[in-house]
């Protein structure tokens, strides 16, 4: 069985009305002794609840806020916004030159948590002011300290609470960073269908490059830079989990999108590489986006090439 993460747990929504609904400490603790993580139980265990053993969804939101926060610390540290502008750059260079009209375009974080990269990319201009940067989260909280951050840093950018895939108006390009993971069996081929089958021309998530290092130097990195045993917990579960380049590049080869990673396993330092992102554009996209990255072009890597290294 998947070890899950506690943050995945101590929050549930409806579906449809995202109405956030009770949770109960003591069916948190059970899922976790039932996946034989009675660590995790123990972090549970801690966290408060009311006279029905509901847990206190303040203190749920507070938690959760404090650990994305050092969740940002951690993208600055290991630069994941200048890595997305690396690849977002000549990715909106290529829909330019093949765009039938002018912008606006429209960038869409899916589970933008604290909205690091959203309000980094508006903080720095890195797309040009013809790219609109929005934000998605499905909780609440986390959407509503995006904005706070985003009004008292002056940047120009918005956060929606909400499905990514629901908003009113199309997305040009979809990005996300340690959100893949969360995604098991036919869930993550689902996440890359709703893509494909809406209006957007490319997306680019992050996650965790899987080895077997990856837990060890996550156990490593959190214990170092988390504070709350939650964080450090999850960070090491979210390696844990992570899927293989040849599942992402399965997964993302749904109707119409050229599924590419860049930086596969066989082409990285297993030392040096922590995230790397699974890329899907429509094909006609795919010769100008490596003629705009030039030489990086060749790290870039289809489902074919995957196959003949691993051979």
């Amino acid at each position: 069985m998947h070890q899950l993460e506690i943050s995945d747990l101590i929050t549930a929504r409806e579906p449809l009305s995202g109405r956030r609904l009770p949770v109960r400490r003591a069916e948190v603790i059970q899922r976790l002794l039932e996946s034989g993580d009675e660590r995790g139980a123990r972090i549970v265990a801690e966290l408060p609840v009311d006279q029905d053993g509901v847990l206190d969804p303040h203190a749920v939101d507070r938690l959760l806020i404090s650990v994305h926060t050092e969740l940002q610390r951690l993208s600055e540290e290991l630069r994941i916004g200048e890595r997305l502008v690396h690849l977002l750059g000549p990715l909106f260079t290529a829909i330019r030159s093949t765009s039938a009209r002018p912008g606006p375009y429209r960038l869409v974080d899916v589970g933008c948590g604290l909205g690091y990269l959203v309000r980094r990319l508006a903080a720095t201009d890195a797309l040009r002011a013809d790219v609109e940067l929005v934000g998605v989260d499905l909780d609440a909280a986390l959407v509503g300290e995006a904005e706070r951050l985003a009004r008292a840093e002056g940047l120009g950018c918005r956060f929606v609470h909400g499905n990514a895939f629901d908003l009113p108006e199309a997305a040009t390009v979809y990005v996300s960073t340690g959100v893949l993971h969360h995604f098991r069996g036919p869930a993550l081929a689902e996440f890359f269908q709703a893509q494909a089958a809406s209006p957007a021309l490319a997306f680019c998530h992050f996650d965790i490059a899987a080895s077997r290092l990856a837990p060890i130097g996550a156990r490593m990195f959190h214990h170092a830079r988390m504070r709350h045993p939650l964080g450090r917990h999850d960070g090491v579960v979210s390696a844990l989990r992570a899927h293989s380049d040849e599942t992402l590049l399965h997964a993302a080869a749904a109707p119409g999108i050229r599924p590419l990673l860049y930086e596969p396993r066989g082409l990285a330092n297993p030392f040096c590489t922590t995230v790397r992102p699974v890329i899907g554009v429509r094909p006609h996209l795919e010769a100008p986006l490596r003629r705009a990255m030039g030489r990086a072009a060749r790290r870039l890597v289809g489902p074919e090439h995957l196959a003949e290294g691993s051979g």
